[in-house]
């Protein structure tokens, strides 16, 4: 998980570089469809008809803010799918740390970050070492810019440890489905502070993924009220995959 994380950061700053925060946060509402398709192909894991349909508006809406994205940049656009795709496969292994073997929020991220830290110190000396130095010596304020630095640190740690506490309390597609309400936060702040030209397809789009990430939220408020002896909807039998306490075996009953 903490080689996954590594690849998420790493892709999602690389894609800032050549496409705007609006168009890239777009492109991480993605985030829940891949989910749900990695659970279901990857791990067998059984999901109501309406939450396949809740999917339609979220990757409709994404699909035509992509199309109409007046910044588009082929290499942040694949950087950014790519990181997608890697943020999905750590909110399921983080699923599967918090359900299948009882980790709590803190412990995840107490086993996760060391491992990180020893993945990025290499890369990050190779890479920025001399620019690290440099900056040292003609940087005019270095205590205001380690606050920073430290800062930044210290809302890292709340940001991951909220991912957990979340994950831990509902399941890894609803987090990401509830992170897509981040988008119209960062579309707005983008084209308040950066300037960045929206168009008026591109907030259409926005709006479909919202009411789409609406819609899921209703579905999942439903099937966590359904009776412990609702029945399901047939699904295929376990298999060795579905034994790996990746994912929950009973019904989700959180929201």
């Amino acid at each position: 998980m903490s080689v996954v994380f590594c690849i998420n950061i790493v892709l999602g700053n690389v894609s800032l570089r050549y496409i705007p925060v609006s168009f890239m946060q777009t492109i991480k509402s993605f985030t829940p469809a891949t989910t749900v398709f990695l659970q279901w192909i990857v791990w067998r894991k059984h999901f109501d008809s309406r939450i396949w349909a809740s999917l339609i508006p979220i990757v409709g809406g994404i699909l035509l803010t992509s199309i109409t994205e007046l910044s588009f940049n082929m290499f942040g656009f694949c950087a950014a799918l790519i990181g997608c795709l890697a943020t999905s496969t750590k909110t399921i292994l983080a699923e599967s740390l918090l359900h299948g073997y009882k980790f709590d929020s803190i412990n995840t991220v107490y086993y996760m970050a060391p491992f990180a830290t020893m993945i990025l110190a290499v890369p990050a000396l190779l890479l920025e070492g001399s620019g690290v130095i440099e900056w040292f010596h003609t940087c005019p304020s270095l205590f205001s810019s380690l606050v920073i630095i430290f800062g930044s640190g210290v809302f890292a740690f709340c940001l991951n440890f909220s991912i957990f506490y979340v994950i831990h309390s509902t399941t890894a597609v609803t987090f990401n489905v509830a992170g897509n309400l981040k988008v119209a936060v960062a579309v707005t702040c983008s084209w308040l502070i950066f300037r960045n030209p929206i168009s008026s397809l591109n907030a259409m789009g926005c709006a479909i993924t919202l009411v789409g990430c609406t819609f899921y939220g209703y579905v999942r408020h439903k099937l966590s009220q359904q009776s412990p002896g609702t029945p399901l909807t047939p699904r295929t039998p376990k298999g060795k995959m579905e034994l790996i306490p990746l994912v929950n075996g009973k019904l989700d009953d959180k929201v």
